[in-house]
Order: C-alpha cells, then structure tokens, then sequence
C-alpha cells in the first residue's frame, strides 16, 4: 500500500529569504511553503527533491498558493542506485508530465488548489518541480510564485549494498506495475490517511501520532476478530480528526501572536491547545482505546460514548475561559503548585490527568463552539481548501513578512472596514470581553480587579478612526460620550443612550438654549435631525429587542414631537430616506413583536405633517407585491397601505401613492400573492378603491365572464364587487324617489293650468314621430338580439317612451279638463314650464334648451337622448352607416368601428342598464327614472351640454 514518502530539498534555483524551499520538507497548518524571490527575473524554478531512499512512485500532490500561483508545474524524475554517486550536474531526469493550474479568479483569490496527479509507477530518488511563468493578478504585481506543500505517495524500495547487478535488476526490472487500488472505492490505497496531504496539512501533528497509533490497533483488532473494538477505534479516529483541525487552527493563531510579540496571547493559545486536547482525550477514551498496559476486556463492549454513532467533541474552550483559568490557579497556592508541574511537562502524548485542575475550571464556565475547519471543494481534478482554512490572508499588508520577523501588535484588527478573509481575522479574532478589559494587565496583576470594577466604563468600547469619521456630525451635536454609547457593545449603555438622546428631542426649549447658550448646543435642527437619524439608522437595526424597543419610541418622539415647525422639508426627506428602509425590513420580521412595532413606527412617521405633505412613505408603501416577497414582509406592507387609506383616504396626487391607480395596481399585485393573509388584505384594498372608482379597478382585472369566474379568488372578488353594485343601485333609488316625490310637489300647480290642447297635441305628435319604429317588430331588428343585454334594453327603451307619452298625455288631458285663468305651457320631459299660450316657446325649448332631447348628428332630428341609439340604426337616412357595437351596444360608425373598441368606454354593458350616447356611462334602472336622474340631476351626465343652458323660470 502507497504511503509517505520522505524527502529533503536539496537545490532550489531562488527562493525567498522569509520563505525557504525547506518549509516544503514537513506538512502542518503552520507550514508556510516556499516563495520565489520578489526580485528574482527567471521565467522558470526548478527545486530539486531527494527522497530518503529509493522508492517506487505512485502519486503525486500539490498545494499550490492562493495567489501566487505559476501557469503549470512540470514533473521529472530521476533514478541513482545508492552505489552511483549523484550530483545535480550528472543527474538526467525523465519527463512525466505538467500539471497546469488554474488563476483562481472565481473564488476571489481565497481558496488554493491542490492537484493530485496518478503517474505510472516508476522507481526514483530525486524529483524535479519546474514552476514555469506566474499568473498575474491584482495581488500578484510582482510575479512572483509559491508552492506550499508536496506530497510524494509510493512504496520504498529496500536496496542493499548495491552492485552493479543489483542496479541491472532494478533497471531491469518492469515500471509498468499497477498501483494498489482501494477495492471499495478505486481508488489509490493507502497505507494511512495521515499520509495524504489533505490531512497533514491541517490536523496537529500529536493528533496525527495518536491517529496513526490508533490505525494500527485497528488493523490488529480486525485481524483479532474484535470487531466492536475496531468499530471503536474508527469513530475515536474520525472524531479526533474533526479536534485535530480545530487544534491545527489554534496553532496558527499562536505563530500569529509569536510573530507580532502578543506574548500574552500566545500563552493564552498553548494553555487554550493543552486544554482542549487533554479534555478531547479524556472523553474519547484515547488511552483506553490504545491498551498500552496489554489487551482491556471493556473495549470489548458497547459503551455509552460510543453507542450512538459519532460521539460527540468537548465544547472548545475559549481565550476568556482560559484566562479565568489561569487566574484562579494564580490565586490558589495549591493550583499554582499543579499548575508549575503542568508547565514543566514537555506537552506529551501520555499527559492525562496532570491537567485536572484546569479541565475541571474549564468544564465549570460556558465555551464558546467554533466551526469546522477543513472545508474541501473539488475544482480541476484536484482539491481547493475554503478561504477560512488560509494561513495567511491575500489582503494583508505585510504579505510578504518573514515568520520570523518581529511586529508589535494585537490581534485586533485597525480597519474593520476591510472584510475578515482569513482565518486569523474572522474564526479566531480576540474576543471583545478580552479585548476591551485589559485582559494582559488582569493575568499579570490578578489583584487588581477591585480596580478595573471601580471603573464604570470598563464595558464601553473606545470609537475607532473608521466610527469616529462616521459620527463626526453626531460627535459635534452631542457629544462624544453619548455616541459612544450608541456604539458600545453592552446593550445597556445603548439603551441608555437612546433615553438620553430621547431626552434632548422632547427639551422644549431647544431653540432658546441653543441661542443663549451656543457653547453647549451650537447645533441648528437641521443638523440635530440629521445627527439622530445616523444615530437611530445604527440603533433600529439592533438585533436585542430591548434596544429596538426604545430606538423605535425614538424615532417617534422625533418625527411628531421635535420635527414639526423646526426642521427643513429637504432635511425630513433625508432622514425619512435613512431610516424608512431598515423599519421596513424590521416589518417583515417572523417576530410578531418586532414587526408590530416597527410598523406601528412606520405609521407615526406618516403621521408627520412635514412627512404627509411630501409623501415620503406611502409610495415606498404601495408598490407592487411580488409572488416571491416574503410572506411577513408584504402582509406588513399592505397592511400599512391599508391603515393609510382609512386614516388618509384615497388622493387625486399623482406623487402621494394613494391614487385609485396606485392602489389598485398594489391589490391586483397582492391577490397573486402565494400567502392566503397577504391575498385577503390585497382584496380589502381593492374593495376600498372599487367604491371610489368600480370602472378602473374592473379594467385592473380579467373580464368578468364565466371563464373568469370558474377561478376562486376572482369569484369571491366579483361577489363583492357585485354586492357593493347593488348597495350603489339602492342608493340611486333612494335618490330618485327623494327626487320624484320634490319634482310632484313643485309642479302640482303646473300639471292641473290650462295649455292649448291644440299646440299640446302637435307637439306630442312632432316628438312621438322619433318613436315610431319602436313597435314589437322592429325591436329586434339589425343584430339586436344578438348582442349582449339588447333585449332589455329595448324592453327598458319601450317602457320610457310609453311613460313618456302618458305622461304627456296625462298633462295634455288635465289641462284640457282645468280651467285657469293663467295658462302654462309645460314640458312633458323635464318639468320646464312657462306662462302664456304661445307654443312657438315650447318648440324653442324643444330645439335648444331641454336636456331630455338631442338632435341626430346626421338627419338633425329632435329625439330624446335614450333613443339617439336606436335611431341612428334603424330610422335616420344615414343608418346605413351605422352598426351596432357587439360589446357596449352603442350606434357606430362604420369607418370608426375599430378605433371605438379600442377606447376605454367601449366595454360589456351591465344587466339592467342602459347606455348613454353622450357619456357613454351606464345608466342604472333606465324604467324607474334612470334616465331623468342622469340627465336632469345637478351632477347628471357630463357629455349633455344642454345641461348648462337649461333654466327653469319661476
């Protein structure tokens, strides 16, 4: 089976002083490769291996950096019996290949790659890696190249003293042997995972001692027949993997500290990998499992650790546990005892329980968990690592230091503005408790704790270059000290903060104080404004909900109590601009609190005069609702919209956001919604501006047939729009009944004065000629019944013209039958009336002014206006040119038949109704006096212009 196989480097063509060729010779997290010189012009490297003894090749792997990567590697090797001297000079190589590497863009220059590559097994002592040309990237304007790591994986070949006969039967002998295949899965066996570069690179090396000791119990087991013994051993294996990279990352941050002098640190760092692994070791069971005082009958059977599977790790300690650790060891004189004898151990592999003491400690007080280390994604043909598992980071402005060289420093990063992108600066960064109390003056002067309690801003953080540039203007109104709470990461001085800030909104006398005493606030409202919404846009983002909570009530003091009658309207724009966002997005949180408040937040805002008269929030409110916006954040959202509708009503401003358009465009958006609440509230907006305009929102949705209909949500929408049709038709009644029963009363008088029964009678014969086609025959005539609703309608038409000529009738009967003194004439249609007996005045009335009546726009015919349809089809001379509109069943022409359906009034027209030649809106109950309600009421139909002329004289 293929494993390991060791080797020195013997020439490297240059290489970089802090970088040596000789890194390459061990595997470990803290390995730093080798690196060509920065000033170096060769074009290619060569770096020369020699293994330990001769060995039979099988694989290959390399590790290439993460940006300073060569365009290929090409691989040779050569052979030299141990009887041959060999130097470089004499030494010929054979080809086996290149491996080309790719540049590394797509991860951003955060991952590396590692290329194993199977080559036919051939027999060799030296090994030659070529780096040809450099991949040339932003981070790399030096092109220079690295290698971290090589993997060689074969068998050693023993050859003795050799002779020449020895050298002709290796030579002899076939290169073409197969290498040993896994049987499971096929592919190259090995003799151990330790040996592949995968795991030596970042698991610890004395977890990989234990690992390689408990492979080998495990071959004996099985051999033994010990098979729960064996099942054993593999679970402690795999999970002293998954702790050996945790401890792997823990050592890296140590050579960190080492590097930048954080001594303090660094102790922190061994005491925190002796912690954890002594604790690692002492769960699993490890000195156990290896039996090294001869074969245990217990590893024979099923314990608890081991039932389930996997067992599961120790939490890991972290740096804060450690330093209370070492602390209380300090203070005890018998810990102190135990904990001298601890440091003067050598940190071996049979340290069990000497660390009683500090296991125990660490047990007692809460760890905090890190990730998983090794994260592998396969990328051309090889392995990459996961950005986090980086030694180093491509960012870093000493990329090219020595792990040598001195540098003071912490580990506290001095731009966060910077984005954490290796594992020293995001997994393993100091924590704040630590970083932020003096942790190195608490462990070297462990009396001084009185002290650091005395102090009450021994929690709050001092504000760095980046905050303090981003709070000048908060800095300058309030204060330094009360954004310092705001920025602290002790939620109560945050809380504290947002009272005190709360505070300053609600002073009353803000403008005097700020004319009398300019030292202390030389601030004019503007810039108070805009310095609490920087503050409140960091406060309302708090994921403690106390803190939201009081950033929320705020923002209200601020928008109804301090904003009104101080601030400009540019100044409220911008700090609605800064704070609306993030209150929306607080609105479609899953809590039921959060989102209740902030939009409860939201609406206050709205409530700001300043707010209202700009109308700032409700069009951020009534845009459309996607089918993929969550179901929280749109249900807010419309539920806002609606509350602003019934508080603000609908507005005829195109920039409010509360038009009939705007928000019929939102419901129609929100009933396609997939959540069944954010579909309800969709309708309920829909029915509110339906009331305000039925014809746009039914031009907003599909026709409603029975197509449409067979669909639930539009049938329960067409049900109220139904519903709320005919609550409007019993209105309209009630308004013509009202009007009827003030019309009889006002022509009492006039219906019983005596007309001219002659003129009567010549009028009503002159007008009753309009009518004469509507008998029973030709009321179906030219494709009436064939359009939709024709029928009633000339029902309806009938039974208006009969009132009317009875009407007349009526009038003409009881002026015969009265007699009066002071004749009226009387207009049989709109109530008109005037003294005398001259019925040329009548016919004027007839000609010009009566609003009943219109003339053809072809034969210029007198008729009343609900029969101008049926005329111009079936007795004008042009009715030739005329047709019937399949869809509304108005008169058109012929040549405008294609434009007039193409126009928004051409639509289906409602059961019951009729249509209007003139407006062509619909006219409800046409025979219970819908006509005359449109035609004479003060609001009545908009197209008719005799509406203005007429006048009733007293």
């Amino acid at each position: 089976m293929a494993k390991k196989i060791s080797f020195n480097v013997v020439f490297a063509s240059d290489e970089d002083n802090s970088f040596p060729a000789s890194e390459l010779n061990n595997h470990g997290p803290t390995v730093h490769g080798w690196r060509s010189s920065e000033s170096s012009s060769l074009n290619t490297h060569d770096i020369i291996l020699r293994f330990h003894q001769p060995a039979k090749i099988y694989r290959i792997q390399l590790l290439a950096h993460q940006y300073l990567i060569p365009e290929k590697v090409e691989l040779w090797l050569h052979y030299s019996p141990k009887s041959m001297p060999s130097t470089p000079s004499s030494q010929y190589f054979d080809f086996l290949g290149f491996v080309a590497l790719a540049d590394n863009s797509n991860t951003n220059y955060k991952s590396r790659e590692l290329q194993s590559v199977t080559v036919t097994p051939r027999r060799g002592t030296h090994l030659k890696l070529r780096l040809i040309g450099a991949q040339c990237n932003e981070l790399n304007q030096t092109g220079q190249i690295s290698l971290l790591a090589v993997n060689i994986l074969g068998e050693d070949l023993d050859v003795g003293n050799g002779n020449g006969d020895d050298q002709q039967q290796l030579n002899s002998s076939s290169t073409s042997d197969a290498a040993p295949l896994d049987t499971a899965t096929g592919e190259l066996a090995l003799a151990s995972i330790c040996d592949d570069l995968l795991f030596s690179m970042y698991v610890e090396e004395s977890i990989v001692h234990y690992i390689r000791e408990l492979e080998m119990r495990k071959t004996q087991a099985v051999n033994a027949e010990r098979f729960e013994y064996a099942r054993k051993l593999k679970l402690c294996m795999t999970a002293l993997r998954t702790a050996g990279e945790r401890l792997g990352r823990y050592s890296l941050a140590k050579r960190q500290a080492v590097q930048q002098e954080d001594f303090t640190t660094a102790k922190l760092r061994k005491e925190q990998m002796e912690m954890y692994r002594s604790t690692v070791l002492k769960q699993l069971q490890v000195q156990q499992l290896l039996e090294t005082q001869g074969i245990e009958s217990c590893n024979d059977q099923s314990c608890e650790i081991y039932a389930g599977g996997k067992p599961s790790l120790p939490p890991a300690p972290s740096l804060q546990d450690v330093a209370h650790a070492l602390a209380d060891a300090a203070l005890s004189p018998k810990s102190q005892s135990q904990q001298d004898d601890k440091s003067s151990t050598d940190g071996s592999l049979g340290q069990t329980s000497n660390d009683s003491v500090i296991t125990t400690t660490t047990a007692a007080t809460p760890l905090v968990p890190t990730a998983s280390f090794s994260t592998h994604v396969a990328n051309a043909g090889g392995w990459r690592k996961s950005h986090d598992e980086l030694p180093q980071s491509p960012r870093l402005p000493s990329r090219h230091s020595s792990p040598m060289s001195s540098r003071q420093g912490s580990l506290r990063r001095r731009n966060k503005s910077v984005p954490r992108n290796s594992y020293e600066d995001y997994e393993e960064r100091a924590i704040p408790t630590l970083r932020h109390s003096n942790t190195n003056e608490f462990l070297r002067e462990c009396q001084g704790n009185a002290l650091l309690e005395a102090d009450p801003n021994r929690g709050r953080s001092r504000l760095n270059d980046r905050e303090r540039r981003q709070a000048a203007l908060p800095i300058l109104v309030f204060g330094n000290e009360l954004v310092e709470q705001f920025y602290s990461r002790q939620f109560q001085d945050r809380e504290d903060g947002l009272m005190r800030l709360r505070n300053f909104l609600k002073e009353q006398e803000l403008m005097e104080s700020t004319e009398t005493n300019s030292n202390e606030h030389a601030a004019s409202p503007n810039k108070v404004a805009r310095s609490a919404a920087l503050l409140l846009h960091r406060a309302v983002r708090d994921a403690v909900y106390s803190v939201f909570n009081q950033a929320t009530e705020t923002v209200r003091v601020m928008f109804l109590e301090y904003v009104p009658g101080r601030v400009s309207p540019s100044e409220v724009a911008r700090c609605v601009d800064r704070l609306l966002p993030e209150l929306l997005a607080k609105s479609g949180d899953p809590s039921a609190r959060l989102h209740t408040l902030a939009q409860h937040t939201i609406l206050s805002i709205a409530a700001c005069p300043e707010v209202a008269e700009q109308h700032l929030v409700a069009p951020a409110l009534s845009r459309s609702v996607g089918s993929g916006t969550h179901q929280r954040l749109a249900m807010s959202r419309l539920q806002m919209l609606e509350q602003l509708v019934n508080t603000q009503g609908i507005s005829t401003d195109k920039h409010s956001g509360l038009t009939c358009r705007a928000l019929s465009e939102c419901g129609c958006s929100g009933i396609h919604h997939p959540a069944e609440p954010v579909r309800k509230v969709a309708e309920r907006i829909i029915l509110i501006v339906y009331k305000m305009n039925p014809r746009l929102v039914r031009k907003q949705l599909p026709p409603d047939d029975d197509i449409t209909r067979r669909n639930l949500l539009y049938r329960q929408l067409f049900t109220e729009f139904d519903k709320l049709d005919l609550e409007r038709k019993q209105e309209l009644m009630e308004e013509t009944n009202k009007y009827v029963v003030a019309v009889g009363h006002s022509s009492s008088d006039a219906t019983t004065s005596h007309m001219d029964k002659a003129s009567t009678s010549s009028d009503a014969s002159r007008l009753m000629k309009s009518k004469s086609g509507h008998g029973p025959g030709l009321a179906s005539s030219n494709g009436y019944n064939s359009c939709n609703g024709k029928q009633q309608y000339n029902e309806q038409l009938k039974r208006s013209m009969l009132s009317a000529s009875n009407s007349r009738k009526g009038s003409a009967s009881n002026s015969e039958s009265t007699e009066d003194n002071t004749p009226k004439i009387h207009c049989p249609f709109c109530d008109w009336s005037c003294s005398g007996n001259d019925a040329s005045q009548l016919d004027r009335h007839y000609w010009k002014t009566c609003p009943f009546l219109t003339k053809c726009p072809q034969c210029s015919q007198v008729l009343e206006v609900a029969a101008l349809n049926y005329h111009l089809t079936t007795e004008c001379d042009a009715k030739d040119s005329y047709v019937v509109c399949t869809r509304c069943t108005e008169s058109v022409h012929k040549q405008l038949y294609e434009l007039h359906q193409m126009e928004d009034y051409c639509r289906e027209l409602k059961t019951g109704a009729a249509r209007c030649p003139l407006c062509h809106d619909d006219v409800h109950l046409p025979q219970d006096g819908g006509w005359k309600l449109h035609l004479l009421s003060t609001g009545g139909c908009p197209g008719n212009t005799r509406k203005k002329n007429s006048k009733k004289p007293n």
